[in-house]
């Protein structure tokens, strides 16, 4: 996609003071035109906000104009497809979430190869998950709730809000944990689960602390614990180590992709492009209120990206399979 000047200032995107020469004199490579973040998911949400502090500052290092496009749709994967099938000249990425990975799982038929369609460029931030309940749920803490799990089963409400989300494969770990599975529900979204959570109308949730943090700070939901290894600040919550359920272990990580033919020089100055962002101050402090870290300089690096995601599509493979649950 290619905008002239007038249209992306009447977007209201900042055009980079040094444009092409800045990015030619840092690393030989640079886009010729502005840059097409695709995110799969609706202008707003959590992986919109942090795609959007991302693009700024990487346009800002590249000296050209990254510009997000919301497409949205079977859980991140029309999204992943047209980068797929892009151009691999380093102007269309992908900005996506773990739900990547659990894709190689989850749909059996795909137009694309997670593995082997993409270069992963760098990992950009993660967000610890959270494991809440109904407020008068009875359990006092994680081993309880897992107990309970197990002792009544699919007489307990579980939400989510769709094949591949995050809260979704968090929900997985957690039937998994029990040995047991209970009675799912599926919302548009996290927004109007926690609203019957807060109601009472639904047991359980394990969903992103940047969205469960404000309620359970209120004490409107009942928290038991981050799905780090780390506690988080401003949650008074033990991790599931703590409290004695380390394998329900993950968080909603983000990572951005290039078409896989891309040239290795190109590759390399949007991977540097993606750290200079990681750095800037506004975004720092943007994700700490989303309760979310930015990655480390090791972990956004195209190296440990690439390992990283193929571990993570083995690692979900066998607990999406033995849930079986599928899409089409």
């Amino acid at each position: 996609m290619t905008l002239s000047r007038r249209g992306l200032l009447a977007a209201g995107l900042a055009l980079p003071a040094v444009a092409h020469a800045q990015g030619t004199a840092q690393g030989g490579w640079a886009p010729d035109r502005p840059v097409s973040l695709i995110v799969p998911f609706a202008a707003g949400g959590p992986t919109d906000v942090i795609a959007r502090l991302v693009a700024e500052g990487m346009g800002r290092d590249l000296g050209q104009a990254v510009v997000v496009e919301n497409v949205t749709g079977a859980g991140g994967t029309i999204a992943a497809a047209r980068v797929a099938q892009a151009k691999p000249d380093g102007t269309t990425l992908l900005f996506h979430h773990i739900g990547h990975a659990s894709a190689a799982t989850l749909y059996r038929k795909l137009p694309y190869d997670v593995l082997g369609s993409f270069a992963p460029l760098g990992l950009a931030s993660d967000a610890a998950m959270t494991v809440v309940a109904r407020p008068d749920f009875p359990a006092k803490d994680l081993a309880e709730v897992l107990a309970a799990m197990k002792r009544d089963g699919d007489r307990l409400t579980l939400a989510h809000s769709g094949l591949g989300a995050a809260n979704h494969l968090c929900g997985m770990l957690l039937q998994h944990a029990a040995g047991t599975a209970l009675t799912t529900v599926v919302f548009r979204g996290s927004a109007p689960a926690i609203t019957e959570l807060m109601a009472g109308r639904i047991d359980l949730f394990c969903d992103q602390a940047t969205n469960t943090a404000p309620f359970l700070r209120e004490g409107r939901i009942k928290g038991y614990a981050v799905t780090l290894r780390r506690r988080v600040a401003g949650l008074d919550l033990p991790t599931t180590e703590e409290a004695g359920a380390p394998t329900i272990e993950m968080s909603t990580w983000h990572g951005m992709y290039a078409p896989k033919a891309t040239p290795p020089e190109a590759r390399s100055r949007l991977s540097a492009a993606l750290r200079s962002a990681l750095t800037e101050e506004r975004l720092t402090a943007r994700l700490a209120e989303l309760v979310t870290d930015p990655a480390t300089p090791e972990r956004a690096t195209e190296a440990f990206h690439t390992r990283f995601l193929a571990e993570e599509v083995a690692r979900w493979r066998p607990i999406i399979q033995a849930a079986g649950q599928y899409a089409d």
